[in-house]
C-alpha cells in the first residue's frame, strides 16, 4: 500500500514539475534561477505547487513581453524600481506589490530548490557507497545531505547576486552566505526531523533506489519548506535577504 501511494504522490509530482518546466520555458522569469527553482519545488508540492506558482510567481509570456517595446521597458521598469525601493523600504525589503507572506513564500521555495537540489544528487551516493558517519549510515546519510544542500542553496543564492549586483565573486559569496545559511539549517532540521520518524515508522533504512524513500522525502522537503519560512521572514525582515 505505501508503494502504490508512494508511486501516486511521485508521479503527480513530475507530473507538476514538468508542467512548471514548460510553462516557465514559455513565461521565463525575471530572476533566471527561478526557472529552475519552480520546476524543482514541483517535486515536492505536488498540485499545490502549480496554484503557488500561478498565483505568485507566473510571469508574462516572452511575446507579450517583446510587444511593450524597449521605451516601454525602460519607463515601466523605472517606475517599478522606484515603487519597489519604497515598497522595500517601508515593509522589509519584500518584492513589488506582493503581500509579504507571498514574498517570503517565494523566498522560501528560492532557499527549498537548493536544499532539494542537493538532497536529491547526494541521497543515491549515500545509499550506493554505504557511507557511514561515527559508524551510523543514518548520521552519513544526513551529513552527505547537508553538504549538497548547503552547495547548491549557496550558489542559488550566488548567481543572482553576480547577476544583479555590482559585487565581485568574493563579496557575493559572502552575501550568499549569510543570505542562505540560517535558512538553510532551518529546511534541513525539519526535514531530518521528518526521515527519523519514517525510519521507526515506515522505514527500516534509508534506501533512495525505492519509492517509499522519495514519497517520504517529498513529505521531508514540505516539512523542511515549513521550518524554513520563520527563518526567511526573519531574514527578510533584517534586511540580510530580499523578498522575491
Amino acid at each position: 500500500m505505501l508503494t502504490m501511494w508512494s508511486w501516486i504522490f511521485l508521479l503527480s509530482g513530475v507530473f507538476t514539475a514538468l508542467a512548471m518546466a514548460f510553462d516557465v520555458a514559455r513565461r521565463p522569469q525575471p530572476m533566471a534561477i527561478m526557472n529552475i527553482t519552480w520546476p524543482i519545488t514541483g517535486l515536492y508540492m505536488p498540485l499545490v505547487g502549480w496554484w503557488a506558482y500561478c498565483k505568485m510567481g507566473r510571469a508574462a509570456p516572452k511575446a507579450a513581453v517583446a510587444q511593450q517595446g524597449h521605451a516601454g521597458h525602460d519607463q515601466h521598469a523605472q517606475r517599478h524600481h522606484a515603487h519597489a525601493d519604497q515598497h522595500d523600504h517601508d515593509h522589509g525589503h519584500h518584492h513589488g506589490d506582493k503581500p509579504k507572506w507571498q514574498s517570503v513564500f517565494v523566498s522560501a521555495t528560492h532557499c527549498g530548490g537548493g536544499c532539494t537540489l542537493g538532497d536529491v544528487v547526494t541521497a543515491p551516493i549515500a545509499t550506493a557507497t554505504g557511507f557511514a558517519l561515527l559508524g551510523s549510515t543514518v548520521l552519513g546519510h544526513f551529513a552527505l545531505a547537508f553538504v549538497g544542500a548547503y552547495l547548491f542553496g549557496v550558489l542559488f543564492q550566488y548567481l543572482p547576486i553576480r547577476a544583479m549586483g555590482d559585487a565581485g565573486p568574493g563579496q557575493a559569496l559572502k552575501d550568499a552566505i549569510k543570505a542562505d545559511t540560517l535558512s538553510l539549517i532551518a529546511f534541513q532540521i525539519g526535514m531530518y526531523a521528518w526521515m527519523l520518524i519514517a525510519l521507526q515508522g515506515w522505514m527500516g533504512e534509508l534506501d533512495a533506489f525505492t519509492a517509499p524513500f522519495w514519497f517520504m522525502m517529498q513529505i521531508a522537503m514540505l516539512i523542511g519548506f515549513a521550518t524554513s519560512y520563520p527563518a526567511n521572514w526573519i531574514l527578510i525582515n533584517r534586511g540580510i535577504k530580499h523578498g522575491m
